[in-house]
């Protein structure tokens, strides 16, 4: 299995064995295009909803994993669109490896929605 970085930041993964694998950035970034509806107001301040309009992905190959946003998993899933070649980033703190300042330096394991 290839793994195929389409986020703009290499990913560190730390692996059960304790090695880190690093996939870099491919350069082909996945994004999400984005709308926002007022549905309401609270007391003065208006109130969005965020709908997610457009996602360009690369075309399924076979042994090939795409590592999208947790964002980009969300706007698929809302707008009906299933892959089972798309993983997330799993930053949660289970799985985030950080240093003493907070950053995120490795994952531990991916997440699908």
């Amino acid at each position: 299995m290839r793994f195929v970085n389409c986020t703009p930041h290499a990913i560190n993964i730390l692996r059960e064995d304790g090695s880190i694998m690093t996939v870099e950035s491919s350069g082909v970034v996945v994004r999400v295009e984005t709308t926002q509806e007022i549905v309401g107001n609270i007391d003065g301040v208006p109130v969005v909803r965020t709908v997610f309009n457009n996602v360009t992905l690369p075309e399924p190959q076979d042994g090939v994993v795409y590592i999208v946003s947790t964002v980009v998993l969300q706007a698929l899933q809302q707008m009906g669109i299933c892959r089972d070649d798309l993983v997330a980033p799993d930053t949660g703190p289970q799985s985030a490896v950080r240093d003493g300042t907070g950053q995120i330096v490795a994952i531990r394991r991916f997440q699908v929605l």
